[in-house]
């Protein structure tokens, strides 16, 4: 009988344990983005509490308080390159990305601390960078809090930190020239240098348009039907002022993309040659 009832116990034990595992859908869902940036990665991970007919800034959530930007979990921020952030040097690495919201300016902060949740678990001397922005107001309102990326260039865009009808934007730049630049004197001393995307980098970065239109035309040596390269043959002739010349790639791009059904570059090189008339 003893045997029984101890049976009965560690089954009841059991069954409480699995009950207590019920899950049901989290208020303030966990969000993750990895947005690709410069030469690696920005990696973000938040949760996203709603506004449920709330006051939000001023009330929910306290001016002159440290929040931890979200809810649930600690706000974590990862650069796999140095960037500046909103102007000041932060070297690559995680951080936690908290915020002292206002009601004409924000400071936002990064700190070596990855776990605050609150602000009694805040401790200024980890910080990394302190930067103040003034708020924007929205035409309308944002029901669940958002952090975003947008405007994003090969080296630069703006975290955006969006709720209710407030937006606080910090501009994000790297500066990875050096590490390119490099890359491409390395890959000089090889026999498989990357030509278009060498010549892509130097139009797209203001530099030697000459060399870029050397290795263009390498490009169109090795790929005698890659439309695309002959199209940006073109633009790099018509920066350098050579138009006859680029009316003549345009025309090469435009008949090689029609060959190919590709309309997109068919329409890239009638702008394309409207504009050298």
């Amino acid at each position: 009988m003893k045997k029984i009832i101890l049976t009965l116990s560690v089954a009841f034990c059991l069954l409480q344990g699995v009950q207590a595992q019920l899950k049901t859908p989290q208020p303030s869902p966990a969000a993750y983005i990895k947005q690709e940036f410069a030469l690696s990665n920005v990696e973000l991970s938040y949760s996203r509490p709603a506004i449920r007919n709330r006051a939000v800034f001023g009330d929910l959530v306290p001016y002159g308080k440290v929040w931890r930007t979200g809810a649930n979990a600690a706000t974590t921020i990862t650069f796999g390159d140095d960037v500046e952030f909103g102007g000041k040097p932060v070297p690559a690495g995680k951080y936690g990305l908290l915020t002292i919201p206002g009601a004409s300016e924000w400071v936002v902060i990064l700190t070596k601390q990855l776990d605050v949740t609150s602000p009694a678990a805040y401790k200024q001397d980890q910080d990394v960078v302190r930067v103040t922005v003034r708020p924007e107001s929205l035409p309308f309102s944002l029901e669940s809090f958002m952090i975003g990326f947008d405007n994003i260039q090969p080296t630069s865009m703006n975290m955006d930190i969006v709720w209710d009808r407030t937006v606080v934007t910090v501009p994000i730049k790297a500066n990875i020239d050096g590490k390119v630049m490099a890359q491409i004197q390395e890959l000089e001393k090889g026999d498989k240098f990357p030509y278009f995307q060498a010549a892509m980098y130097y139009m797209e970065n203001g530099k030697d348009m000459n060399k870029a239109l050397t290795w263009l035309t390498k490009a169109t040596e090795q790929n005698p039907n890659a439309f695309w390269v002959h199209h940006q043959r073109a633009n790099c002739l018509a920066k350098l002022g050579k138009k006859a010349e680029a009316i003549a790639a345009a025309n090469k791009s435009m008949e090689l993309a029609k060959n190919a059904k590709n309309d997109d570059y068919v329409v890239l090189n009638q702008k394309l040659l409207a504009s050298l008339k």
